[in-house]
């Protein structure tokens, strides 16, 4: 997990929305972070396979944060348990 993640994760719960890589980008350049879209489109496969967040429409592919996401975000989720 990056700072990065974190922000992204961060975003996508605050707004409760799904959004493309696009839509990403541009909304957090918005909102003063600088996170470029090569970053988000990297970032976002490794997000999903850690199951923090879920694609809900295929075209494009549009992501929202999940349940795991949300326990991510509150301390109750240890990502370096996955990787023993």
């Amino acid at each position: 997990m990056t700072g990065r993640d974190d922000i992204i994760l961060e975003y996508l719960a605050e707004t409760g929305v799904a959004l493309n890589k696009r839509g990403l980008e541009i909304n957090l350049q918005e909102e003063g972070y600088d996170i470029s879209y090569s970053t988000i489109k990297r970032r976002l496969p490794k997000l999903e396979e850690a199951d923090l967040i879920e694609i809900v429409y295929d075209a494009g592919p549009w992501y929202r944060i999940t349940d795991r996401g949300l326990n991510y975000l509150e301390g109750n989720v240890d990502l370096r348990e996955d990787s023993e």
